[in-house]
């Protein structure tokens, strides 16, 4: 998995570096400021306690994205412990929050999270299952072959340029099959090229 980047820290979200468990809880649930609910998601990430999961989950709701997000950064460097309560948020009303739990699960390195993946694949909103298939690009598992060529055809062009890479990552002669067929009938010039280069 690869290293969350630390958000950059003015000196109010420096304090934040001596308060204990708590004091992080606390300013992820109630400070005003975005920037120190931000940093304390990180921090709480980083203390790689599972006793936080909860509360970070609840953090994927954030009115402010810049929270949503890194919250879901921090989730994802809990790995194992954070997986069941992720899949439950990906059942969220709100699609942000199903956003962001696909997000996390897609940074978690475990054969767990490849089903919950391809579920996703079929959420009504087209910025989840973009994200699902980023996930499983990155996962590089033969069971998300099939799935990711149903997403050749999506009505959302992010979409099915992210399944095309995906695609290109796992490859094999079935995928590059399914490719040349998808080439031949897509319509719009950036999801071409993108099949294109996932063919190379």
């Amino acid at each position: 998995m690869d290293e969350i980047k630390k958000p950059q820290v003015t000196g109010a979200e420096k304090d934040l570096e001596k308060a204990g468990m708590d004091g992080l809880i606390n300013a992820l649930q109630r400070n005003e400021d975005p920037h120190i609910r931000r940093y304390a998601a990180y921090l709480l990430g980083k203390s790689g306690d599972a006793r936080t999961v909860p509360v970070l989950i609840a953090a994927l709701s954030d009115r402010e994205k810049g929270v949503r997000e890194q919250a879901a950064l921090a989730l994802s460097e809990l790995g194992r412990s954070a997986i069941e309560p992720l899949k439950k948020a990906m059942n969220d009303p709100k699609w942000e929050t199903r956003y962001r739990a696909v997000e996390a699960l897609g940074k978690i390195a475990d054969q767990q999270v490849i089903s919950p993946l391809i579920n996703a694949l079929k959420d009504e909103r087209d910025h989840v299952r973009y994200m699902a298939a980023k996930g499983l690009r990155d996962m590089q598992d033969s069971q998300a072959i099939d799935p990711l060529i149903a997403l050749l055809k999506d009505e959302n062009e992010f979409v099915r340029m992210m399944a095309a890479k995906g695609l290109g990552a796992l490859g094999g002669n079935k995928v590059r099959a399914e490719l040349e067929q998808a080439l031949r009938s897509e319509q719009n010039d950036r999801v071409k090229a993108a099949i294109a280069e996932a063919m190379k």
